[in-house]
């Protein structure tokens, strides 16, 4: 396996577990594998303490288990017709060789620098040695100021981990709203939660220059807005697919720059080859091209998945459908499916419905705003995806609506599906089916049909 967290990590543990006489090697560069990456906000912010608590499993852990994870060790060359590799152990600073009858490529993503002078010089907070140096920063020079670069939705978490520290917090990006997966009506909700935190949002602002701090000091992040003094810069413009150690050695990339697998994750015309995780495109059962979504989710199918067909399953990925959950401030957020954007971009018609209603019994305490949008298919009324926002135990409807999604239930099917209730959950009518029932209201009805005239004998 290269590359040592979720998707190859999973990938390893299956194929150890269903043949424990196999030789199961796991090269990660990184100084740490097996971690959770999702967890890393919540360690910059403090609400998780220590960087061992996000780590699953560790090295001498999965040793122990029969597995031989090497960390610190990146691989520069992959032979696949002399099925060889050869790594970089950063530990002995030497280059070795090792041979390999299957192989699980699960290298994930690399981040996206915006590209502006002095960026180079601000490392991204993606990966879990990273976020330990960032933590050691912050409590070494508190400071006062940040300004974090990207407002999707790992920026909009970032910033309000370091809000939560007491700094005064900027927000930029160069699009007209944050959280680009949601649609501009219900991103709105999840900026007025930023700003309620005290994080400062500027959109639609493009960073010219990120100028001092060489020495570890303070630095000027010059934007077509303002110049905003931070003690520390963060990063989160996005990230692509780690491919190209992949691409040198001849595996075949697709159109989203993810590599190219079928449904049982192997590489295009590569026998024993499989690919896995943030690196490789998933089939979207929505859309008539495949995607590059990445989200440990998947990439923990995924990597199953190839660890079982690599040690001769047979096991099939059934798809994405971009399902994904956040908490941003008091607001919890989550979505799946299409939004009224994704949708228009492959010129499906569409009807939406957007609710607002309360969390709970409005008269129960603790109820709180929840709004939840609907999108449904025009003239079939097939749920095609949705978006929620709302206070404390809003977001977790996201997966009755993704299970709807997925299976091709309709609006209408949705609005008189039996879920429960009691005060302290929902309303007798939960906000999802109210959602549900006006989408069901706005597919267009089927043209009324003509009764022959009828002749006279």
């Amino acid at each position: 396996m290269v590359g040592g967290n979720a998707a190859g990590m999973s990938a390893a543990a299956v194929a150890r577990r269903r043949d424990p006489s196999l030789d199961v090697l796991v090269l990660e560069r990184g100084v740490h594998a097996s971690y959770s990456s999702c967890g890393i906000p919540y360690l910059v912010g403090g609400t998780v303490g220590g960087a061992d608590r996000l780590i699953a499993r560790s090295p001498e852990d999965l040793r122990r288990a029969g597995i031989d994870v090497r960390t610190g060790c990146e691989v520069t060359r992959i032979d696949l017709r002399g099925r060889t590799l050869t790594y970089r152990d950063g530990g002995a600073r030497t280059e070795r060789r090792e041979g390999f009858d299957e192989l699980v490529y699960a290298t994930g993503a690399v981040a996206i620098a915006p590209p502006v002078p002095g960026a180079e010089s601000v490392e991204a907070v993606r990966t879990l040695d990273a976020a330990e140096r960032l933590v050691a920063r912050l409590t070494r020079a508190r400071g006062r100021t940040a300004v974090v670069i990207g407002a999707g939705y790992l920026g909009l978490e970032m910033a309000e981990a370091l809000a939560s520290r007491g700094l005064e917090v900027a927000l930029v990006d160069r699009e007209r709203q944050v959280m680009s997966s949601l649609d501009a009506d219900m991103a709105g909700h999840v900026q007025a939660a930023a700003e309620g935190a005290g994080i400062r949002v500027m959109l639609g602002v493009d960073v010219r220059e990120i100028a001092g701090g060489p020495d570890g000091g303070p630095r000027v992040v010059r934007t077509t807005a303002d110049d905003l003094h931070a003690d520390h810069v963060v990063v989160s413009t996005g990230a692509r697919p780690a491919t190209e150690l992949a691409a040198a050695a001849g595996l075949e990339l697709g159109r989203t720059g993810g590599l190219r697998v079928d449904d049982h994750q192997r590489c295009a015309g590569h026998e024993g080859v499989y690919a896995a995780g943030d690196c490789a495109e998933s089939r979207h059962r929505l859309l008539p091209h495949p995607v590059n979504v990445q989200l440990g989710t998947h990439a923990n199918k995924q990597g199953r998945v190839a660890g079982t067909n690599a040690t001769g399953g047979d096991v099939a990925f059934p798809g994405v459908i971009g399902t994904a959950i956040s908490r941003i401030c008091r607001h919890e957020v989550a979505r799946t499916g299409l939004s009224e954007t994704e949708a228009a971009a492959v010129d499906l018609p569409v009807v939406a419905a957007t609710i607002e209603d309360s969390t709970r019994a409005r008269y129960y305490p603790g109820a709180g705003p929840i709004w939840v949008k609907v999108v449904a298919h025009a003239e079939t009324g097939r749920l095609l995806g949705g978006q929620i926002v709302g206070v404390e135990g809003a977001a977790k409807r996201i997966d009755v609506l993704a299970t709807a999604v997925w299976t091709g239930m309709s609006a209408g099917e949705l609005e008189l599906i039996d879920l429960g209730y009691a005060p302290p959950f929902a309303g007798v009518y939960d906000p999802l089916l109210i959602a549900a029932r006006q989408a069901a209201h706005r597919v267009r009805a089927p043209a009324p049909r003509t009764a022959p005239r009828r002749t006279r004998d």
